[in-house]
């Protein structure tokens, strides 16, 4: 199943803030078919620095981040879901972005680019998905970023999905109010930052890396590719490579949107809104969202009254576990998704 990149553009969207971006892309992919009532769909969203190719294989040969999770006869079935991954507003993978032209100067928009809230990036999926012909979603289902995205789902459009999956994630963001500003100052100590203007100075590909290697090993990296590369050197170096890779594809005003978009994330404010079934899951090894923070969200969510279940995930591999030991929760996932997919169907 190849994943292929389409586009859905609109003009003048209003952002929460009170900017206009005179033109919004959207870069995603689909799975499957909808079905003639347009309610069979699930929207798959992505973590922090990922892209809209959620299953099946990506253009460059490898595969979609939860290809393990999504396809004909997996627990998201795309023999009976259609299933679309869209690309976030902000991100670096096709859809409008700070890496963007801006219309207005022919120039990358770069710092100038507005700020852009969770609930900007959901309500720019609710249109990619009116323009789809999708009347209502079987679930909303992604991992970190993407679990926050299904909470901003759940509590903006409470009525237009039956399910949110929330894997390796949390209702609000993490860092403190300060960490967009510390990565700005991080950013900022690359040479060619030129205050965020670097478009033409060759880019910050140094201090990109870095940040990579640092974020790769936060998420579990070394414990993934333990048994592959057993030797401490030669790991250390596949490490730096994937990282350097990355760095040439992500952009780090891009990156600081979407961060400062999750620093004023809080969704749990609102969990009195949901109307949707809810799986949460968490794993046991994850430095970013560890399994002590589901009591807390698990206790809110059901003196909301949501129907909320928790799993988690026994894996070594953190923040990576949801992908790479998706195996491990792939009959809990099929059996939170069954019946919501028999609903539709029922409907259908």
């Amino acid at each position: 199943m190849q994943s292929e990149t389409r586009l859905f553009r609109t003009r003048d969207f209003r952002l929460a803030g009170g900017a206009v971006l005179p033109e919004l892309q959207l870069a995603y992919a689909t799975y499957g078919k909808l079905a003639p009532d347009g309610r069979n769909a699930l929207l798959a969203t992505h973590g922090f620095t990922s892209d809209h190719h959620a299953a099946g294989v990506r253009p460059n040969g490898t595969p979609g981040w939860w290809s393990a999770l999504i396809g004909p006869g997996r627990p998201i079935d795309t023999d009976r879901l259609y299933v679309v991954s869209s690309n976030m507003l902000g991100s670096s993978y096709g859809s409008t972005a700070p890496k963007s032209t801006n219309p207005k100067t022919g120039r990358p928009y770069g710092p100038d680019f507005p700020a852009i809230t969770l609930p900007d990036i959901v309500a720019a999926q609710k249109a990619m998905l009116d323009h789809l012909g999708v009347k209502h979603l079987v679930a909303v289902a992604g991992p970190s970023y993407g679990g926050f995205q299904g909470f901003q789902w759940a509590v903006s459009y409470p009525d237009f999905m039956d399910g949110i999956v929330a894997a390796v994630t949390a209702p609000k963001g993490p860092g403190g109010s300060d960490a967009a500003d510390k990565l700005q100052a991080r950013l900022a100590t690359d040479p060619n930052w030129n205050g965020g203007h670097y478009y033409d100075k060759g880019g910050i590909g140094q201090v990109m890396t870095a940040i990579r290697v640092e974020t790769l090993k936060l998420y579990g990296v070394e414990a993934d590719l333990a048994a592959a590369i057993p030797d401490p050197v030669k790991r250390e170096q596949a490490i730096q490579r994937m990282a350097a890779e990355w760095a040439t594809e992500f952009d780090g005003n891009c990156m600081l949107a979407l961060r400062r978009a999750m620093t004023h994330f809080d969704a749990s404010k609102e969990f009195g809104r949901i109307r949707a079934k809810f799986l949460y899951v968490l794993s046991r090894t994850d430095k970013l969202f560890p399994p002590s923070l589901a009591p807390e969200v698990m206790g809110a969510l059901k003196a909301a009254g949501v129907d909320a279940t928790y799993f988690e995930l026994d894996s070594e591999l953190g923040h990576m576990a949801s992908h790479r030991d998706a195996a491990k929760w792939a009959p809990v996932l099929q059996g939170f998704l069954a019946p919501l997919i028999a609903r539709a169907e029922r409907k259908a």
